[in-house]
């Protein structure tokens, strides 16, 4: 009853009392000092060649005509896909070639392999194609201009 008056007249003030549980904790709780040495630890240390950043400026630059090619932005986003997944597709057709090549594979094993990695290529197509049909869609609204432009990207 004492707070409702006391919100209606700012110049009564009630005194409020700290909470008990609170003070018991402080006093249960012992003081943590610091350390008088503080030992450094060593982590891991990476180093970054130059060829590494070479080729992570690589990898922005490759999109570079996309970026600037002045076309929509989710026209740009297909693109960018539709170029991935072809470098996924020629990787994963690489590696099916040197499981081909491979002499030291059981028969089995390069059986799997191969089964596994055509399971791969297949699903990679498949995610092309949807793009390449994304792409055709979006071409549709655009000047011929643009038309080719997306056209010559996507190549």
């Amino acid at each position: 009853m004492m707070s409702v008056i006391a919100a209606y007249n700012p110049a009564i003030r009630i005194p409020t009392v700290p909470d008990a549980k609170s003070i018991a904790e402080k006093e249960k709780a012992p003081a943590i000092e610091p350390a008088a040495e503080t030992k450094v630890v060593e982590g891991v240390t990476v180093t970054i060649s130059a060829d590494a950043f070479k080729a992570a400026g690589a990898a922005k630059s490759s999109n570079a005509d996309i970026d600037d090619s002045g076309l929509d932005d989710n026209v740009k986003q297909v693109l960018k896909m539709i170029r991935q997944l072809k470098q996924q597709i020629a990787e994963k057709q690489a590696e099916l070639a040197a499981v081909a090549a491979a002499n030291n594979l059981s028969p089995e094993e390069a059986r799997a392999r191969t089964s596994a990695l055509q399971g791969e290529i297949s699903s990679l197509q498949a995610g092309l194609m949807s793009a390449q049909t994304s792409l055709a869609k979006s071409m549709k609204g655009m000047s011929a201009e643009d038309s080719m432009k997306a056209a010559s990207l996507s190549m």
